[in-house]
């Protein structure tokens, strides 16, 4: 049990990370959220897909690959920066630490990157549209990631360095052998509220100003990657470059959003698309082309005549 207040705002929430027992097997808050998250998102993509032009069926097929896969991405990019900590008393690394994931330490991007490839080959085997389903699914990354955050918050994690800001964050942490009481960023909030509108901007867009696939996925690592980036630089628990300074996140951050801004420039100030280029209106011009030349039956012949 954990004391987390938030003394300009008059807040204090005792927190314990494990939800119930299954006999001896603990089930932790971190790992209930994520999957709430994970729900809330499925349903909201598989809702889109048809506006889009995805079958709602291959959305499901797609999480078959994706989810399994994409978890094994978040924990190996998290496992390979902080592989200290699964290493047993002699040295040699724990199998058991690396696939327990109940408590936390999933890196997102790790998940990203694979959903990314897993997507691609997906979509070439079906013959989809990547760039159209790459759309409906970074709705998903937002509103998981958004509820995801307060799995961080449970854990009393992916906080920030010191503050004096009215919103801050009053914790005790663990450091040179004592537990000491700080005042910090509560930058797992930052996250959470940024993700929450970067949705939301994905829902206008969507609605009004989406002009070319890939528009969506685009406007998703231009925002998250520039927030990330930002909220990265605030926070103490960092992934490294291994022994160097340099935060992995930050620096993904800042590059994916800099390449997609470049990009999304591009594709509406220089490139001019039309409507009529969007895979879900071309998928229904082919089926209007087919309804068209479709033979008429006798019947009608004979009412036409």
């Amino acid at each position: 049990m954990r004391t987390v207040a938030f003394p300009g705002l008059g807040l204090e929430f005792h927190l314990d990370r494990v939800a119930f027992r299954l006999g001896d097997f603990a089930v932790y808050w971190y790992g209930i959220i994520i999957a709430v998250g994970f729900l809330l998102a499925v349903v909201y993509c598989y809702h889109k897909a048809p506006k889009l032009g995805i079958r709602q069926d291959d959305v499901i097929d797609m999480l078959f690959f994706a989810v399994p896969l994409s978890i094994i991405g978040a924990r190996l990019y998290y496992i390979v920066f902080y592989l200290d900590l699964f290493r047993r008393e002699d040295g040699s690394l724990s199998l058991y630490k690396m696939m327990d994931i109940r408590d936390g330490g999933l890196a997102i991007y790790g998940a990203v990157i694979v959903a990314f490839f897993t997507l691609l080959i997906f979509c070439r085997v079906r013959r989809i549209s990547f760039l159209a389903f790459a759309d409906v699914g970074v709705f998903g990354l937002f509103i998981g990631q958004c509820i995801g955050r307060w799995g961080n918050f449970m854990n009393v994690e992916a906080f920030g360095g010191p503050t004096e800001l009215p919103w801050r964050m009053g914790i005790d942490v663990y450091m040179d052998g004592v537990w000491q009481y700080m005042e910090v960023h509560p930058t797992f909030f930052y996250e959470s509220m940024w993700n929450l509108a970067g949705f939301l901007l994905l829902v206008l867009i969507s609605r009004k100003f989406r002009r070319f696939d890939g528009q969506l996925m685009l406007t998703y690592f231009a925002w998250y990657g520039f927030g990330r980036g930002i909220i990265e630089g605030l926070r103490t628990d960092s992934l490294y470059f291994f022994h160097t300074g340099i935060r992995v996140s930050q620096v993904f951050g800042f590059a994916t959003a800099v390449v997609a801004v470049a990009l999304l420039v591009y594709h509406l100030a220089v490139k001019k698309h039309t409507p009529e280029e969007l895979y879900v209106n071309r998928l229904r011009a082919a089926e209007a082309d087919r309804e068209a030349s479709a033979p008429q039956p006798a019947e009608d012949k004979q009412e036409d005549a």
